[in-house]
């Protein structure tokens, strides 16, 4: 049954740190059968052994009795929210209809309900015979934490493992604990927190929680690795009225960086009547290649900055990007640290535009200069048979530039020297055929990729006719070769430079 965290309280009593849904719905699977043991009862069947076996079965599995009221005492006690709801069904096997229940607890209900109408057995003891063959046949591993960041440190650790774990219950947990620590939250209060919760887990559906929790701390405040992810966070939720505000935080970001992660979303195209549209295509560029690292000081200049303001930089961070992560293969890390003091000065409205950020020392040291970037350009090789739609890219962003207007999502990748190049092409390049094949300078876009083993001659003719400038001016050279494809792709560098540069003021 996977890992059970517990969080010692005292010496008998534990928080269950992950493990909560999975002790709720087998408790739930219980007393339903509980229940159809008492139906059974109140039919006359078996009426004192169905009795004594109900008794047993809630005494060793739910809870006891209180001398006093006759309700049951759970050993299973929810939160504040759902308590009251749980506690009943458990001591009157029923569920009580009352109006303006919350959302989570009418799925209780519900699930007790599922539960109830499921076979079991006909008789008590076939209903007895299923709870214990059930109880002995579930194994759980459990691991006790003596505090809530190390309950933390555990998830990482066992999700380090390939155990996933639910991240998003442990911080739920915290929030909602701290939140509720002064237990003078209204019903109506905690079913807002439950609904805000819930639409931070929809917004952001597949994606890594982690990854948007960790964005998003270091959008506002101190870098933090992963490892120091949930010391942060408690650091700046440690109260009430804190935690609570860092959740109104959350839910203001969630949206923020579930489009940040998929520039197809209609969310810009709607946002601010789609002033935001025209962010889609580097926001393509980053999804393409990969590129998270400026999502912090994106997701800052979103709240803060303008949508011209803000689309200026997503153009910015791009240009770097391509030329930090794409051609000259830099620190990632201090590429993070960087952004992150970037996206702090834009929190706290130290950088207004963009402008201020571009020319920002932060930025400035990690955007590589001319020389560095074109000497890295002039000799990039992609694996092209696993990178055709990321040389595309680039190579339709260079066309662009220089004047094309046609999209790089409609065109193939042609190599001139051939992949699987035959004699001829073999004596054009000699020993080192097979080190061009994956040259940025042997390839161009075209509409259409019907050449394979053609001779230069006659490819000529076609990248001529093509009116693509790429392929234009390879044409223009009369044999190609290792010089030719050098010369050219030192040439296409310098356009590389000037489709990807950002002028510092």
């Amino acid at each position: 049954m996977g890992y059970v965290v517990l969080q010692r309280k005292s010496q008998h009593e534990y928080e269950i740190s992950d493990g909560q849904q999975r002790l709720i719905t087998l408790s739930l699977v219980i007393v339903a059968a509980i229940r159809k043991i008492k139906d059974l009862t109140v039919a006359g069947t078996d009426a004192e052994e169905n009795e004594a076996r109900a008794d047993l079965l809630t005494s060793q599995f739910i809870g006891t009795k209180s001398a006093v009221s006759l309700r049951v005492d759970n050993r299973l006690v929810l939160n504040r929210n759902n308590r009251t709801n749980f506690k009943s069904i458990c001591s009157r096997f029923e569920i009580v209809m009352q109006r303006g229940l919350s959302v989570t607890n009418l799925l209780v209900n519900q699930a007790f309900q599922f539960f109830v109408h499921k076979p079991m057995g006909t008789t008590g003891e076939e209903i007895a015979e299923f709870v214990e063959r059930v109880a002995s046949g579930m194994m759980f591993t459990k691991i006790v934490v003596h505090d809530d960041l190390n309950a933390y440190k555990v998830f990482e650790t066992l999700n380090a493992r390939g155990v996933q774990l639910s991240t998003p219950d442990l911080l739920k947990n915290y929030i909602f604990s701290t939140v509720t620590h002064e237990d003078d939250v209204t019903d109506a209060d905690l079913d807002d927190i439950d609904e805000r919760w819930t639409g931070i887990v929809n917004q952001l559906g597949d994606t890594s929680f982690a990854d948007f929790i960790r964005y998003h701390n270091n959008s506002q405040a101190a870098h933090a690795t992963k490892r120091e992810l949930f010391s942060a966070v408690r650091n700046r939720a440690s109260t009430p009225e804190s935690a609570y505000e860092y959740l109104l935080s959350l839910d203001e970001y969630a949206p923020i960086y579930a489009a940040l992660l998929n520039p197809d979303d209609t969310w810009w195209g709607q946002a601010k009547d789609g002033a935001y549209r025209d962010v889609r295509n580097p926001l393509q560029g980053l999804r393409l290649f990969s590129i998270r690292q400026p999502f912090p000081a994106l997701m800052a200049a979103f709240v803060r900055f303008s949508p011209e303001e803000f689309i200026r930089l997503t153009r910015y961070v791009y240009a770097l990007s391509v030329r930090y992560n794409v051609v000259c293969h830099l620190s990632p890390s201090e590429q993070e640290h960087a952004y992150n003091q970037i996206s702090v000065n834009i929190f706290k409205d130290t950088f207004k535009r963009a402008s201020h950020v571009k020319n920002s020392p932060q930025f400035r040291k990690l955007y590589p200069d001319d020389e560095t970037f074109g000497r890295a350009f002039e000799f990039l090789t992609m694996p092209s048979r696993r990178s055709s739609k990321k040389i595309r890219l680039l190579l339709g962003e260079i066309e662009a530039k220089l004047g094309a207007t046609s999209e790089s999502s409609r065109t193939v990748l042609e190599h001139v020297c051939p992949y699987h190049p035959n004699e001829r092409w073999q004596q054009a390049f000699g020993g080192g055929v097979h080190e061009v094949q994956d040259r940025l300078g042997n390839m161009v876009i075209l509409e259409r990729d019907d050449l394979k083993q053609a001779a230069f001659a006659d490819k000529r003719v076609k990248y001529e006719a093509s009116g693509r400038p790429l392929a234009k001016k390879v044409a223009s050279y009369s044999q190609w070769d290792r010089t030719a494809l050098q010369e050219y792709q030192a040439w296409l560098a310098e356009q590389a430079i000037e489709t990807w540069r950002v002028g510092f003021e």
